[in-house]
């Protein structure tokens, strides 16, 4: 795997030991897609009942009540991940539910998969318990990769994604930062409910980035005044195959789907959760249903109408449009004289009086409490 000049990877063939059978290629889930479930959906709103989960997962923690429950059901089983290590990401496999919290959170950023599909292939035919989670596109890889392997024992979990980053924006990030501070970024969290806040007083609305530095400093940033966000929301330096994903339709490949509970506030506010954070899950098998269902015993929620939550789900829709500007804003990115803070100013958008208001004045957990207000007259 090779970076590409914006911070990309892609598979390069050796062409000295290439023996030209074409197995990549049967494999490649671009060439072969393979099946997506026909299976009748089930979907859930809620969050976990574990105040101390919520408060270190980005949504409603949907996948450790997940893990926990497959952990539980089967003594001889393997978890497999995106964990962190500074700014890098990588998938990891755990045998031990006490790791778990190593590979939850969302990472921004694709991971490295590594030999992990060899991994999962291995620990099927040893008759162990898998749970494989990642992007639909690296759920969709596994399952190409596997071909023709029993797979019974295998659980896929996909999260909702909105396309990857390049790297090279946290490239820069880390630049400065070291430049400015003296120390490197140690661990990133993208969507941080707060550091410092108790488990009683989480902000999902108003999750920040945190950076811990080496030297232990830690440093926040609203998400509304985050340059990232802007950038990347605005879909400046998305991965190019992002911009025509094919797995963002309801024709989903994993047996389990995760992402935050948008709408929430709109159409089930009583899962709101006083802003702790809340999941959708979307079961499109029936081996999914089946782990969701007993899982449900650890969640405070209940079942959804899958049209309904897809309103509010725009990667489960369509996927991302190009920006016009990409281009040069990528250009830009790979610029090694052009420095963190110039980028920032040249394209991030500072948050407007309008969202300001929506957001910090007249939002969610206002709206959900008036309508609490309405439901006790």
């Amino acid at each position: 795997m090779q970076e590409d000049s914006e911070g990309f990877r892609y598979p390069v063939i050796n062409s000295e030991l290439c023996i030209h059978c074409g197995l990549c290629h049967k494999v490649c889930p671009a060439e072969h897609m393979p099946e997506a479930s026909q299976d009748e959906k089930y979907a859930f709103g809620g969050y976990h009942n574990s105040l101390y989960v919520r408060k270190f997962s980005t949504s409603g923690g949907a996948f450790t009540a997940i893990a926990q429950e497959w952990a539980e059901q089967n003594p001889d089983y393997f978890l497999f991940g995106a964990a962190s290590k500074g700014l890098a990401v990588f998938h990891y496999g755990i045998d031990n539910i006490r790791k778990l919290p190593v590979i939850c959170k969302s990472k921004y950023s694709q991971s490295r998969i590594g030999d992990t599909f060899v991994q999962v292939r291995d620990a099927l035919k040893s008759g162990k318990k898998v749970l494989f989670s990642g992007t639909p596109c690296q759920v969709a890889g596994l399952k190409a990769f596997l071909r023709n392997a029993d797979t019974a024992n295998l659980l896929l979990v996909e999260v909702i994604c909105e396309g990857v980053p390049s790297p090279l924006y946290i490239r820069k990030l880390d630049d400065h930062i070291f430049k400015t501070y003296g120390s490197r970024i140690k661990k990133l969290d993208y969507r941080s409910k707060g550091q410092k806040c108790s488990p009683e007083s989480f902000k999902w609305d108003f999750q920040r980035m945190s950076l811990e530095l080496e030297d232990g400093r830690i440093f926040e940033k609203d998400r509304w005044f985050n340059p990232y966000w802007s950038i990347w929301l605005q879909h400046l330096m998305s991965r190019p195959s992002c911009y025509e994903c094919p797995f963002t339709t309801t024709e989903r490949q994993a047996d389990i789907t995760l992402g935050d509970l948008w709408g929430v506030h709109l159409y089930c506010p009583e899962l709101y959760g006083n802003n702790g954070g809340a999941s959708l899950i979307v079961c499109n098998t029936e081996k999914g249903r089946t782990l969701w269902q007993a899982a449900e015993k650890r969640f405070t929620g209940h079942a959804l109408d899958f049209e309904t939550a897809l309103k509010y789900q725009g990667p489960m829709r369509k996927h991302i449009d190009v920006n016009p500007q990409r281009e040069e804003c990528m250009n830009d990115l790979a610029d090694e004289s052009m420095s963190y803070s110039e980028i920032c100013e040249k394209w991030a958008k500072k948050p407007d009086a309008k969202l300001l208001f929506q957001k910090y004045v007249w939002g969610n957990r206002q709206k959900v409490f008036v309508w609490n207000l309405k439901n006790k007259k």
